[in-house]
């Protein structure tokens, strides 16, 4: 149980899509607290992880899914951490029926994420290099869906290219965001006024593909979306209209969305200038961001084990 310090506990490690090499702090955590650290690494087909789980007292994932298949299979399972931001890989209502604590890492990969979302800002400025001419960021807009630390990385680094930063998140009084650095908006519909617009919110009914044809319509010239959130955050269908209709209109996409060869036929040689996706989800794909949020995983579960602390569980 949770408080009950000194007992041993075995951790899984579950990552499809594996940490770095060389991010082996996590090992050095559980080491010094005398745990057991199992790894599945790479895995191909679910069967794997419900194996891997039946004897674990706590488990590390990234995007992979704990559903109430996983928790019926993980027996003595009584936390799992996502070792990230996003959480709608957790079934945060089967971990509240079986008792198990979830958690995420908020904040570890901020900079990890916000180095992409200039790295494609960048390309997609410049035409990917072609030898055309592009176009400087400084004294652009940028404007946030969500103000977390994800957004404030971003804007750190906008603030450092000279841009103007806008922000709307509903959880986060105006004053703060002013604090923080940018010019709070009053709704959603107010962000797409601007030149950027990028996503940082979770995948919730409300927000799934809230982002919708109305809201990108109303971008100016030049107007480009930059989603390192959620793919189904963006509603496809219109965003495959707008791409059509506005020839100026670009996305930048941390994920393929499902229509992605769509996308790509329309987009012909600008595929990767006005539209850019990521293989797969690589903002978090740093050698500093693993350690980063691996070694914050480690620390919540140990916290969580030996002195009861719960500050990052999620609520259902």
């Amino acid at each position: 149980m949770a408080g009950e310090a000194g007992k041993p506990r075995t951790v899984l490690l579950a990552t499809e899509k594996a940490f770095a090499a060389e991010a082996d702090k996590i090992d050095t955590v559980f080491k010094e607290a005398n745990y057991t650290l199992v790894k599945l690494e790479n895995y191909k087909e679910k069967s794997d992880l419900l194996a891997a789980v039946a004897a674990v007292d706590g488990i590390i994932i990234r995007s992979d899914i704990v559903d109430a298949a996983v928790l019926e299979k993980a027996e003595k399972l009584k936390i799992c951490v996502r070792a990230g931001a996003g959480y709608d890989n957790i079934d945060l209502k089967a971990c509240a029926d079986k008792g198990v604590v979830a958690m995420n890492t908020p904040g570890q990969n901020a900079n990890a994420v916000a180095e992409l979302v200039f790295g494609m800002m960048l390309v997609s400025a410049r035409n990917n290099f072609d030898g055309t001419s592009g176009f400087e960021l400084t004294g652009r807009s940028i404007a946030f869906y969500g103000f977390g630390a994800v957004a404030r990385a971003v804007g750190k680094l906008a603030a450092g290219f000279g841009m103007k930063l806008y922000a709307y998140d509903p959880y986060i009084p105006k004053d703060k965001i002013a604090e923080m650095g940018a010019t709070p908006v009053d709704s959603v519909a107010d962000l797409f006024k601007y030149q950027y617009v990028s996503l940082h919110v979770p995948l919730t009914p409300e927000t799934k593909e809230s982002i919708n044809k109305s809201l990108l319509s109303q971008m100016p010239k030049g107007g480009t979306l930059i989603n390192t959130a959620r793919q189904e955050v963006v509603h496809e269908a219109d965003l495959l209209d707008v791409l059509g209709e506005r020839q100026d209109f670009c996305y930048l996409s941390d994920v393929a969305p499902a229509n992605a060869e769509e996308v790509k036929a329309l987009m012909g040689d600008k595929y990767m200038k006005r539209v850019i996706f990521t293989k797969k989800k690589m903002g978090a794909q740093t050698l500093e961001a693993n350690n980063n949020a691996g070694v914050a995983a480690a620390n919540q579960i140990v916290g969580f084990f030996e002195k009861g602390d719960v500050k990052f569980q999620l609520k259902a």
